[in-house]
Parts: structure tokens; sequence; C-alpha cells
């Protein structure tokens, strides 16, 4: 199937707290119209979007096998699997059930969830609706974390006047964890919104202790999308093993639907970015991508297994190069450490102590610290009342096996030289970056340059991938030039092109 042609920006609301530039890769389903007006009010929704079906629940999980829909809010749960086991709940509970609709985005890299409800809340809510009423449910409640993002819902629910089943919103505390299943039912039942630690499914007790349909705001958008299209409409786009559109957040900014299957470094392209020093997939639970695998990964479940990495919550970061890894790896692990529920050991002791040990290695703590970097991300997997240490580790470890290299030369005391910039975004206060700060301009080295023998280069290309921005290849697929200026953050990548190459037909040059 040939990839659409990327379309232009969409117009932003603007508000207080951060709102995404919205973008789409081909043209776009959940945020369709939105290139006309800011939001999509009721009329402009039906306008655009049509009258919504009504399906009996054997056809909604129907429905939902035959797009192969899954959860989009970070662990990828089959649709047709949650609403099986609604069903066979509300069974066993007399017909009671609820329909839980997740918007809160506790993590400052995503802003999906808050794109679809600031400007196309009609959406969601229909998806939430058409499953209630396909299990009977009695009430759909929506939780969400900022005030602009509720404001949007109780309008959008005034809107369409007196349904059944009822339609509420409430605003819950933000935090990270807010998102976790037993939290946001806990939340929106008048409880404290904190995991409650247990192993029992919402599915058989959830709201208010009935069974409960969680999922988060776009599963349901592309629920009430696919409703409308029909399973064959739906595949038209996307792969045949992963149809339909996906929305992620790019660099804690841009909000672009995209189909399965787009390249990553397209979507970059999109965006005005590049893959820089590597790319974080899945959020701050997720995976770094190499910058040489994020040129040719694609986006989706099975091509990112290969790398280890997962969509998640669809936050895409890329680290661009004049920023330390070092130090927004130790940015992001004090903040994952602060935004604790509070419960329990692993995660309100362990998780602190991880970003502190990590901090002191890149302080040049020494090889010792960073042994007990590793020995604290053992200490809390698996250990605490919900995922959260557990993420927090596995991002920590993939950064250590993303940049090896800055880690150790930041254990050893060398630095890096570059600033910590926020690539990597978190809310709040928080501790100074513990990165080296750049060195003076006194202190600076020599320019150095990075040349090519041309007696020697046979264009196999591996330059350009190992050391981008700085090689440059012509039509022919060799360098354009022979001598290039190499800045001192970009001397190692360049050693290890010296190394790498085939023909030995690059060498690094000294400053005068």
């Amino acid at each position: 199937m040939t990839a659409p042609a990327p379309t232009q920006l969409l117009p932003a609301l603007q508000g207080p707290e951060p709102v995404p530039t919205l973008a789409s890769f081909g043209p776009p389903r959940l945020l369709a119209g939105l290139d006309e007006v800011p939001r999509m009010d009721r009329v402009a929704h039906l306008a655009r979007h049509g009258g919504l079906p009504q399906l009996s629940p054997q056809e909604l999980v129907a429905l939902a096998e035959d797009i192969d829909l899954r959860g989009r809010g970070g662990a990828g749960f089959p649709f047709a699997r949650k609403l099986t086991a609604v069903m066979d709940g509300m069974k066993r509970a007399d017909g009671k059930g609820a329909v839980v609709v997740n918007g809160s985005e506790g993590e400052p890299s995503c802003l999906k969830d808050t794109a679809l409800l600031l400007h196309a809340p009609h959406l969601v809510l229909d998806g939430a609706l058409l499953a209630a009423e396909a299990l009977g449910a009695q009430e759909v409640a929506l939780g969400v974390t900022r005030k602009d993002v509720e404001d949007s819902v109780r309008r959008a629910i005034a809107e369409r006047g007196p349904v059944r089943p009822a339609l509420r919103v409430t605003l819950l505390t933000e935090r990270f964890v807010t998102g976790e299943g037993s939290a946001m039912t806990n939340g929106l039942g008048g409880g404290p919104g904190l995991p409650s630690g247990r192993k029992i499914r919402s599915s058989e007790r959830g709201l208010n202790g009935v069974p409960t349909l969680l999922s988060n705001t776009e599963t349901y958008a592309q629920l009430a999308v696919a409703a409308r299209l029909g399973a064959l409409g739906y595949r038209n786009v996307g792969l045949p093993a992963e149809p339909g559109t996906l929305l992620l957040t790019v660099a804690g900014s841009m909000v672009v639907e995209v189909p399965y299957g787009v390249s990553l470094s397209r979507v970059l392209a999109l965006c005005g970015m590049d893959q820089g020093q590597g790319v974080l997939i899945g959020g701050y639970h997720g995976t770094f991508v190499s910058a040489t695998d994020a040129l040719t990964a694609t986006l989706s479940r099975e091509a990112l297994a290969d790398y280890k990495a997962v969509l998640g919550a669809g936050a895409v970061l890329p680290l661009p190069y004049d920023t330390c890894p070092a130090g927004e790896t130790v940015r992001v692990a004090q903040w994952m450490g602060a935004e604790s529920a509070g419960q329990c050991g692993p995660c309100v002791l362990g998780l602190p102590a991880l970003a502190e040990e990590l901090a002191r290695a890149v302080r040049g703590g020494g090889e010792g610290a960073l042994d007990a970097v590793r020995a604290r991300m053992r200490a809390v997997e698996k250990r605490g009342a919900c995922s959260h240490p557990d993420g927090t580790a596995r991002f920590v470890a993939s950064a250590l096996g993303a940049f090896p290299e800055e880690f150790e030369r930041h254990a050893q005391g060398f630095g890096c030289g570059r600033p910590v910039t926020g690539a990597l975004p978190v809310t709040g206060h928080q501790p100074p970056p513990a990165a080296t700060p750049p060195p003076s301009p006194a202190a600076a080295p020599p320019q150095e340059r990075l040349l090519v023998d041309w007696t020697l280069c046979r264009g196999h290309g591996l330059c350009a991938d190992v050391v981008p921005g700085i090689v440059k290849l012509g039509p022919d697929g060799y360098p354009e030039r022979a001598s290039m200026p190499l800045p001192a953050r970009m001397r190692r990548r360049a050693q290890l092109a010296v190394r790498r190459c085939p023909a030995l037909a690059l060498r690094v040059q000294g400053g005068n």
C-alpha cells in the first residue's frame, strides 16, 4: 500500500495549559474537520460524521474483533475481550454495569487524549455511549485531570441534552498513576484516586463495585469511527494485521494522526524533526530506539517488537543532538520518583533512591554508582501495587542500554559538555539536572574535522547513519565533502564512524 502524503498542520486551541498542535499523515479520521473549525461542536460533529448506528452486544464484539481494536492507553489489550468479560460480569451482577472513559494523561509527553477531548469530544462520547447502550450499562463516567478538558466535556454533554445512560465527567487529581485502572475507578467513585493494589479486574468489580468497561479516550473514538465505516471501510488504511489509524504525541507538543505502518522517520519529518540521538517510544514507561534503527522503523506492534519497543500511549520523543542523554534520563527518573502514589515501599522509597543513584553516577560516581543503579532497578521490579515501579525501571534500563558510552563517560567524571534542554518534558519544579555543565569558551577544545580519503572511499554510506548532520551523502551515495567541521559533542560518534568504515576511508583531524 502506498503511504499517504502528509497534510498541513491543523489549527490548535489556545489555553493556559499546554495545547498540542494537530496534524495528520494522510486524510484524518479522528481529527477530521479540524482544518475548518478549532472544535467540533454537536452540529459540526454530526455534519462531518453522521448519526451513530446502534449495535447489539454481539455486533459490537464482532466489530471490535474484525478491526482488531486494542486499547490505546498503553497496554494494548484487545477490546473485544474486554467487552466479553464485562458482559459475563454483568450477567453475574444482575445486569448492573458501567462504562468509564480514561481521559487522564499524567505524563507530560502525552497529549492525544487532551487533543480529542478539547477538539473532538463528541467522537469520544459516541464510542462510550455506543458501548454502554449495547451492554445495557447504567452510567458513563469520564475521568480527566485538566480543567479546560473538563469544561470542554461538560459543554459537549450539555450540547447533547438528556441521554440514557447518564453521562458525567469528574476532575481528578493530576498525577502519573491517576490513569491506572483501579485508581481511575476509585477516583470516579469519590474515593482517593490511587491504585488499589488488588488484582481485581474492572470487568468484575469496577466503578461503584459493578462490572465496568474501562478504556482510553482514543479507544472509544476509534470505536465510533469504526461503527460508522464498518469493518471493511475501517480497514481501508493501515496494515492488514493492524488496520486503521492511531494518534501520536510527538516531542510532547504535536498530536499527529497516522495510519499503522507509516515509517517513524516520515512522521518526524512531518513534524520538522529528525531522529537525533535516538527516539523514546511509548513514553516514560517505554523504550529508546537507536538513531540508526529509527531511520528504518515503522509504527506497528509487530515492527516495533523487533526493537523490544511498544507504542504504549503513543508518545514519540526524539532526543536532539544538543542535549545530554544522561542528564535527561536523571531528570525524568527524579520526576517519576516524585510521582509515586505513596502507598508501597518499592515505589515511594525505591524510585527516589533509584533516581538518586542515577544522579550520583552521572555526577561522576564511578562504575560502582552504575552498579548501584542496576541493583536499585532489580529491587523495585515486580514489587509495586501498580506498574509504575516496573515501567520506571524499564525506562532507566533502556536509557543505559541506548547510551552506554554517555553514562560511562559521566560516571568517570568526563561528562559530555552538553546542557539538559528538557527535550524529555516534565512538570513542576525539579532539582537541577545532574549533567555536567557545558565548558566555558576558554576551556573548549580546538575545532576538529572529519576527513574522507577519496582514494579509499567506496560509498558504503554508513558514516551518514552514524554521524547524521555531519556527513551528508550526494546523489551518487558518496559524502558531499571531504572535510567536515566536527563539533566536540559529536567527536565520539565520529570516532565510531571511523572504526566502522569498511573501507577505512575516515579519520579525525585535530584543530589548530
